[in-house]
């Protein structure tokens, strides 16, 4: 099993990590922190499902066009 995080330069002998899985997870980890700058999501402001999923959408796409 290879590790997710690779190690950290002071380390004597470093461990083998994959780097595309590592890339991958990583913009999936930035994205949610990017959702989570809008306050309504980050909260969980909306109610119903439906609307709270349709904020996501919309903040996704207004992230990804910035």
């Amino acid at each position: 099993m290879q590790p997710w995080i690779p190690s950290s330069r002071s380390r004597k002998i470093p461990y083998a990590y994959d780097r595309t899985l590592y890339r991958q997870r990583r913009r999936i980890e930035n994205l949610f922190a990017k959702l989570k700058d809008w306050r309504r999501i980050a909260t969980r402001y909306d109610r119903c499902v439906h609307t709270f999923f349709s904020a996501i959408c919309i903040a996704a796409a207004v992230i990804f066009w910035l």
